[in-house]
């Protein structure tokens, strides 16, 4: 396969991993939204408590599409390992949208339903880069590749010098100098 044919290969393989990250992402988004909104109007939580609570409720949500539709063909050896990781990025990804949402509500004092809105999604905007980023990253890493790799461009080119460098040459034998005998 050419270079400029692996390249489409990756850029392919990458489009439909964001596509179904994508997709998850937006039953997340949806679940985050509705409980954020549901808890906002029917208690008496602060908006970035219940921005949280709404976010990990998505969280779990999110790993479920992401184990057994984004990432099913990834390794699911260290199951444990990966559910750690996936809860740590995620707080991480938490605290980057809840901070978004805290600045706007606190800073700025930006407090209306749409407002809190705007930002929450906002937020969520920039912690999903920050995700998607990670869990491809640490969380959910690639298995290795069963059949042999293609070889690159740089070891196409070293081919003809290992080949040389392999070829026996005729061994010379070097007489001993009747001389210094």
């Amino acid at each position: 396969m050419s270079e400029r044919g692996a390249l489409r290969a990756r850029l392919d393989l990458l489009a439909r991993e964001v596509a179904k990250f994508g997709a998850v992402g937006l039953v997340g988004l949806l679940v985050n939204i509705a409980v954020f909104n549901l808890l906002r109007h029917t208690t008496d939580l602060q908006v970035v408590r219940a921005s949280v609570l709404a976010t990990f409720v998505a969280i779990l949500c999110n790993y479920v599409g992401f184990r057994y539709w984004t990432y099913r063909d990834r390794d699911k050896t260290g199951r444990t390992r990966e559910l750690t990781l996936f809860l740590l990025f995620s707080a991480a990804g938490a605290v980057i949208e809840n901070g978004v949402l805290y600045l706007a509500t606190y800073g700025f004092d930006w407090n209306s339903p749409v407002q809190s809105n705007v930002f929450k999604i906002l937020g969520i905007g920039i912690a999903t880069l920050f995700r998607f980023w990670s869990y491809r990253t640490w969380v959910f890493k690639a298995l290795p590749d069963a059949s042999p790799a293609e070889p690159s461009s740089a070891e196409e080119a070293a081919r003809p010098a290992e080949r040389f460098l392999e070829q026996r040459r005729p061994t010379e034998t070097v007489e001993p100098d009747p001389v210094r005998n």
